[in-house]
């Protein structure tokens, strides 16, 4: 395989370029994002400044309680703040 010329290096990292950011526009503000970390748990991205990572496992309890959650959330919602 030849080696890229400049002009052909340039175009390539231009189109890079152009696909990266037009990933970038299309999320959106606070919009949360999945992912599976080096480790095999669950990120979501897009809560707070670090990813929430659990296992499969913890994740299907924690959905399975979704219910008591929202319950306690709604009894305590005096005492609970909100970021704002």
């Amino acid at each position: 395989m030849a080696e890229e010329t400049a002009e052909q290096r340039l175009a390539r990292l231009e189109a890079e370029n152009k696909a990266l950011r037009e990933q970038v526009e299309q999320r959106k503000p606070g919009q949360l994002r999945l992912k599976v970390s080096e480790k095999g748990g669950l990120s979501i991205y897009g809560l707070g400044r670090f990813p929430v990572t659990l296992y499969k496992e913890q994740w299907i309890r924690l959905l399975d309680y979704a219910d008591e959650i929202r319950s306690f959330l709604k009894d305590n919602d005096q005492q609970l703040k909100a970021k704002q």
